[in-house]
């Protein structure tokens, strides 16, 4: 993997155990050689990202919307800066820069992130690898929920290996590394509709 895409939040939680981790994410990826690809902005854990990550000699490719850079909220320091119209130009340049996608804690537009890449994957837009980083737990409901879907019949048996999991980032880079993609796409017949 020469780079992956970090999706987290542009938030900064009072638990000092997020911007710790957003912190660790980037030093860990500049030292291990693999590019940083994220939301292009300064504040946050994405910020923590991008700051950890140049401050360790990394590659960092922010990716922003026009309107967020007139909000004051890029990150003027990144190796390259590319500032698009739209989010769904913003989550297509995530795709094609990228070889797989990191998923840290953040809200919405973080979770957006996260299913758009699982339903690609599932859909064969890409066959890259899609990892959760569940920090102090805050995905583990989300992760139950996944397994709910799994369990109810609204997602393939063939697909519930697509969202790699880990409480560590080197586990879950390990997984990341070792991740065989979904190669065939199932036709849907009358009974599934």
């Amino acid at each position: 993997m020469k780079r992956l895409a970090i999706y987290c939040g542009s938030a900064t939680p009072a638990d000092p155990v997020y911007i710790d981790c957003a912190r660790e994410v980037g030093r860990t990826l500049a030292e291990r050689g693999i590019g940083v690809v994220y939301g292009g902005g300064r504040l946050g854990l994405m910020g923590a990202v991008a700051d950890a990550a140049l401050a360790a000699g990394g590659e960092v490719i922010g990716i922003i919307p026009q309107a967020l850079v007139d909000a004051e909220v890029a990150h003027q320091g990144c190796t390259e800066l590319h500032i698009v119209g739209t989010m769904h130009q913003r989550k297509q340049a995530f795709t094609d820069l990228s070889d797989g996608f990191v998923n840290l804690p953040g809200g919405t537009g973080t979770m957006d992130e996260l299913w758009e890449a699982l339903s690609w994957a599932q859909i064969g837009y890409h066959a890259k690898p899609v990892g959760l980083l569940n920090v102090a737990g805050y995905y583990d409901h989300l992760v139950a929920f996944y397994h709910h879907m799994a369990e109810v019949g609204f997602l393939r048996a063939q697909h519930r290996d697509i969202l790699i999991v880990d409480t560590a980032l080197d586990g879950l880079l390990t997984q990341m590394e070792r991740h065989v993609p979904v190669t065939t796409i199932t036709k849907i017949g009358a009974k599934d509709l």
